[in-house]
């Protein structure tokens, strides 16, 4: 079990959930939606949670939760580093923006490309 399982017992036992591995991190998918990767490393920056999200949400996101910041290595998406004080509270309040449907939080998943079969 993932040590930050904890942090998406709410969407665990909601139709349309989905965890699964993601780079060494668990990727939770709600709605068809990736909403949040779990990253427990322990290093930075792979250590917290990553908040997908498009670019234009950050300043809204950032201005309600300012302890999120643009991930080193994937800006696009927000960081919430465990070290943080208010880690606990703060990743429960984001899946409560989830849950509640929070447009601002997720991306669409790229579509998968076709293998090409050779004969």
């Amino acid at each position: 079990m993932h040590p930050y399982q904890w942090i998406v017992e709410p969407l665990v036992d909601k139709p349309g959930y989905i965890q699964k591995s993601m780079f060494g991190s668990q990727g939770c998918y709600y709605e068809g939606r990736l909403v949040l990767v779990l990253a427990a490393k322990k290093e930075e920056p792979w250590n917290g949670i990553l908040v997908p999200t498009e670019r234009e949400h950050h300043e809204s996101i950032v201005k309600e939760f300012p302890m999120l910041v643009p991930h080193s290595v994937l800006p696009k998406w927000l960081y919430l580093s465990e070290e943080r004080d208010e880690f606990a509270k703060i990743s429960v309040k984001i899946v409560e923006n989830i849950l509640n449907g929070d447009p601002r939080i997720g991306v669409l998943p790229a579509p998968k490309k076709k293998k090409k079969f050779k004969l």
